[in-house]
């Protein structure tokens, strides 16, 4: 039984972090051509018990996040199945030539492990947040972008990105993360599941914004309103199929998530939407452009309104307004 099923079971919800580590470890185990690489980050990618485990199977490379890449590109050139891991911050930033050249344009399908992702690292501030890395992988070909939103997505995000011959970007973060309640527990890359199903909003999130919609669908349930809420763990490609069928069903449509509002999953929501002429109320919440706060993970997204009630008032103001 997989650890995500033996934790569900018990109850137990842990950080996407943990499950991405212990999956890895699992499927590595049985499988040696499986690789981690990491840039100094073996204590903060939970990979200790992979390097204990498996000595000959990880690579450490040190803070030097393009010979990080260059290396699982490498790796990857060679038949091996290459998880690269580092703080997204840095590896989207500091390693971003080689990810397009080494990995992408070469197609070595190096599966790219963003850890601590977004405003995870808080009071460390602007300069260990990573509110880009969407928007850039998106402009780069031949890659798939993706954020789980809870434990189950994460370890078959990982176990199927495993045996998939394409690159892959995959960003987590540090929250223990409570497993999201659905009809269909299926996951599937270029789909995103629904969690709730509603009639008046559709509040799709990503990541670990997928939370804090799924309560603020409780709070808008009490003032008699119905949200669907979805999980966009893929980025890209984007579910446009599902998109499009939002737009046909429900009123309005808003997008959260732990991403700069310029770039992200907002902005090719609304650019699918208004190039397929779907004209609906909608809104983008992510991080604005601006000097972010400084402060916890929980302090930021409160500040920035990615919260139950934040999302709920956003709600009411873009129902309203129309």
């Amino acid at each position: 039984m997989s650890q995500e099923s033996v934790n569900a079971q018990a109850g137990i919800s842990l950080a996407n972090l943990e499950i991405f580590a212990s999956t890895l470890e699992t499927i590595a185990k049985a499988d040696k051509d499986i690789y981690a690489v990491t840039s100094d980050s073996r204590g903060s990618g939970k990979l200790v018990s992979f390097g204990q485990q498996l000595p000959e199977q990880i690579i450490e490379i040190g803070i030097a996040e393009q010979n990080l890449v260059g290396v699982a590109a490498g790796l990857s050139s060679m038949g091996k199945k290459v998880f690269a891991v580092s703080p997204a911050c840095f590896l989207t930033a500091r390693a971003l030539e080689q990810i397009k050249n080494d990995v992408c344009y070469s197609n070595n399908p190096v599966k790219l492990i963003g850890i601590s992702a977004g405003v995870s690292y808080g009071a460390l501030g602007s300069t260990h947040h990573s509110l880009h890395d969407f928007a850039v992988m998106r402009a780069i070909h031949n890659i798939t972008v993706v954020a789980p939103a809870d434990n189950f997505e994460t370890a078959e995000a990982i176990r199927q990105a495993a045996q998939a011959a394409q690159p892959f970007y995959i960003r987590f973060g540090k929250k223990v993360m409570p497993l999201l309640s659905e009809e269909d527990k299926t996951f599937v890359f270029g789909k995103g599941r629904v969690i709730r199903k509603g009639r008046h909003i559709a509040l799709i999130g990503t990541g670990e914004t997928v939370y804090p919609a799924l309560e603020a669908a409780g709070l808008l349930q009490q003032a008699g309103i119905e949200a669907t809420v979805v999980s966009m763990h893929t980025i890209k490609p984007l579910d446009t199929a599902l998109l499009a069928s939002l737009a046909q069903h429900c009123e309005a449509i808003l997008t959260v998530e732990e991403h700069s509002v310029n770039g992200g999953l907002g902005e090719a929501v609304a650019s699918f939407l208004l190039q397929n002429q779907w004209h609906k109320p909608f809104k983008i919440m992510g991080i604005p452009d601006e000097y972010t706060v400084t402060g916890s993970q929980n302090e930021i997204f409160t500040h920035y309104g990615i919260s139950a009630s934040g999302i709920e008032q956003a709600t009411l103001q873009l129902l309203q307004k129309y």
